[in-house]
């Protein structure tokens, strides 16, 4: 039997690269879209056994090429988000604008399924313009295509996201780490896999939600998530509760940097809660529960910035 067809924007980070390998494992054809195939193709080549997975280059906005690609599918997976802008990638245009065509694409080519990567938290986070732009791609969806699913995870980490190994990083080498409101903001961390099998469930047709909040089994603080991060690299820090006017100073310092730790709209940002908010069913509601826990996820890949290094026999600190 000829294997279903999965187009893929934003095939080439965290989820993408993990979600390929889970889709041609199971027998589905891949169609993974990058921006740069020089840079970022050798790492989705090593996702799928040839023949299953065909890697396209494209920019975000070639309407003639994004429905060519579409109508060759069956299923439009959107995976593309930014943390910060920078040059031309604008929150408006990468969350609100780019959903709103491929939704009006997908539905134009009648398409089985359209699936498509927000965030939780962001209905309160109306001076964050981050959220702003992720709910306004929201709505477009809904308003274009009623065979669409949103999905909306909490913090999303791995040994290839950008948070755990950023503040890893980080606490090896200062002294000290700020805390942003006392460290008080709360994630529900969830595993790549975990989210992975969650995108999987949906394009198998098991779950009929339009909207899903994906969550891992834990509520954390800030504050404790640096802790955890801490006793895994084996390092003692001062966690140092930061005015939040400090706050924004230091952020717009950050933000003159490439790719910066932290921006004044992720200031705004953290007041608010990344847990689910009672609007709409979590994966655990629809069966689909998340198992990894986040001590002994990040364990398996914190000796990298632990002294010693894999092989070290020092046991991490228990840190409160």
């Amino acid at each position: 039997m000829k294997p279903k067809e999965i187009l893929v924007f934003g095939a080439s980070g965290q989820i993408g690269r993990h979600l390929i390998r889970k889709l041609t494992k199971n027998n589905y054809k891949v169609v993974a879209v990058t921006r740069n195939i020089h840079q970022k193709g050798y790492i989705l080549k090593t996702q799928a056994n040839p023949g299953y997975l065909e890697i396209v280059e494209l920019t975000y906005f070639n309407i003639e090429k994004i429905n060519n690609l579409i109508e060759q599918c069956s299923i439009c997976i959107n995976l593309i988000g930014i943390l910060f802008e920078k040059k031309k990638n604008f929150f408006t245009n990468i969350h609100s604008n780019f959903p709103d065509l491929l939704s009006k694409i997908s539905a134009k080519k009648n398409i089985e399924h359209l699936i498509h990567l927000s965030s939780i938290g962001i209905e309160k986070s109306l001076d964050s313009k981050y959220a702003i732009s992720k709910l306004e791609g929201e709505e477009k969806i809904k308003n274009n295509f009623d065979r669409a699913t949103i999905l909306k995870p909490s913090l999303v980490y791995s040994v290839d996201d950008n948070f755990t190994t950023n503040f890893m990083t980080l606490l090896s080498r200062l002294p000290f780490m700020p805390l942003y409101y006392d460290g008080k903001t709360k994630f529900a961390p969830i595993h790549v896999v975990d989210i992975v099998n969650i995108i999987f469930d949906v394009v198998q047709g098991k779950t009929k939600e339009q909207t899903i909040e994906c969550v891992g089994p834990e509520i954390l603080s800030f504050k404790e998530i640096l802790l955890k991060l801490l006793n895994a690299i084996n390092k003692k820090r001062l966690l140092i509760p930061f005015p939040l006017v400090l706050a924004k100073i230091s952020a717009k310092f950050f933000e003159m940097m490439p790719n910066p730790l932290i921006t004044v709209d992720q200031v705004n940002l953290l007041k608010y809660d990344n847990i689910p908010s009672g609007k709409y069913k979590t994966n655990f509601d629809l069966g689909l529960n998340a198992n990894k826990i986040f001590d002994e996820e990040i364990n398996k890949y914190s000796f990298n910035w632990r002294t010693g290094g894999q092989f070290s026999k020092d046991k991490p600190p228990k840190i409160s």
